[in-house]
């Protein structure tokens, strides 16, 4: 039982160097392709089935599971005149004998063999490209036992033969399947992904075509009133008014949908946080006092971050109008700063506050909480201003409560921003 059990050790050790290397070619993909992670693979499981041979005392013979992936790299990656060289050379390095002209006679015709088929071989469904390699091995086996003398071992024979013809070609099964899983679920993944970004596209672009359709179909129509010879001059440049204010709407539109594809934060620069939240406040003055709300600012001085000063103000303006619309009947807005090993800076309301399914939605292509009021773009556009300068998002939320957005950026230490303030001033000077 001492060969079946190192036998099934070594195969042990192959699956879980396969599973293995699949979750690290899960993290190394961006880097490496599957191509040159297999083929990696495939050398190590060959060296450690060298390591990991098995003599019979007496006998000058040598057994190891190296036809296992030598066979599923032949078919699966068409590389075996390649995996051939590389045992015969190992082979070679343990003498020149009649094992090695043998090795060199089965590895290398089955490698052109390989080579040749690879292409066919993988046109088939997945059961009969398991069976093809089961049976290959079988019979790769079958001939080595006649060829080793295999039949004639005075020691375990009976053993021999069950370790050759029976946990190598179960082996290159198991093996097979699991490739065969792989492979599936690398395909699913990918036909999810495109899916995915269909269904983004194709929403994205009908959100784009109804929000831009409604400005001007409203301003064709006007269009059409100014035609007439009967309109008063009063109307005429009212309605000159109204189709300006439509198309700058449209225009509108598409801004912050090209702000959301491409932030273009070309150049970073030191801010104080205190300073730019403040002229965010101060622009919003008017809107939260038609609304009754009230804006209370709690800043630590001296915080500081590095990034955009125009894409900044952007994003907290679209944060803070979206929280002084969400209380139509009034209430505070608290907007904070804080500081541990980096830099938050939160937006609290008293609105209506939005549910689970919500919060989980907010930054989807054209996903509005205000209905057929939004389109959902501002959302969008801070997100990605928030992640082009390298900071977070986090939102909670209570129905009736209100809602708080934590964004959170690396931090710039005060000295260090005054520092650079300076240099910029000097530089402007």
């Amino acid at each position: 039982m001492e060969l079946t059990v190192y036998f099934f050790f070594n195969l042990s050790l192959l699956i879980v160097l396969l599973l293995s290397g699949f979750l690290c070619g899960e993290k190394l993909r961006r880097y490496w392709s599957y191509q040159a992670i297999c083929n990696i693979y495939l050398i190590i499981s060959l060296v450690i089935c060298f390591i990991f041979t098995y003599e019979i005392e007496g006998i000058e013979v040598v057994f190891d599971l190296r036809k296992v992936p030598f066979i599923i790299g032949g078919l699966y990656m068409g590389i075996g005149p390649f995996l051939a060289t590389f045992i015969v050379f190992v082979r070679g390095l343990l003498g020149i004998d009649f094992g090695f002209w043998m090795t060199v006679l089965y590895y290398g015709g089955l490698a052109i063999l390989f080579w040749r088929i690879a292409s066919w071989f993988l046109k088939r469904s997945p059961m009969q490209r398991i069976l093809f390699t089961g049976c290959v091995t079988f019979l790769f086996s079958f001939a080595q036992t006649f060829t080793m003398g295999i039949w004639h071992l005075p020691h375990s024979s009976a053993e021999v033969l069950f370790a050759y013809l029976v946990i190598q070609p179960i082996g290159a099964v198991i093996i097979s399947y699991i490739i065969e899983e792989i492979i599936m679920t690398i395909q699913l993944r990918q036909r999810t992904i495109k899916s995915k970004r269909i269904e983004a596209v194709e929403r994205m672009g009908a959100a784009i075509s109804h929000e831009i359709r409604n400005p001007l179909t409203a301003a064709i129509g006007f269009v059409q009133l100014l035609q007439s010879n009967a309109i008063s001059k009063e109307n005429h440049t009212h309605y000159i008014s109204i189709i300006k204010n439509e198309l700058k709407s449209a225009e509108r539109v598409i801004q912050d949908y090209l702000n959301f594809s491409n932030p273009e934060i070309k150049s970073m620069e030191p801010l104080l946080l205190q300073e730019e939240l403040e002229q965010v406040v101060q622009l919003l003055q008017p809107l939260a006092k038609r609304n009754s709300v009230k804006i209370v600012s709690i800043f630590s001085p001296g915080e500081g971050i590095e990034g955009d000063k125009q894409k900044f103000h952007q994003c907290f303006v679209n944060i803070m109008k979206n929280a002084i619309e969400s209380m139509p009947e009034g209430g505070i807005l608290t907007v904070e700063t804080e500081r541990t090993t980096t830099v938050s800076i939160l937006i609290k309301d008293t609105g209506s506050g939005m549910t689970l399914e919500q919060m989980t939605r907010l930054g989807e292509p054209y996903y509005s909480t205000k209905g057929s009021k939004g389109t959902g773009l501002g959302i969008m556009v801070v997100y990605s201003i928030v992640r082009a300068m390298n900071g977070t998002i986090h939102v909670e939320s209570e129905i009736g409560k209100g809602t708080t957005f934590k964004i959170t950026f690396p931090s710039l230490l005060s000295n260090s921003l005054e520092t650079k303030k300076t240099e910029k001033e000097l530089v402007m000077s």
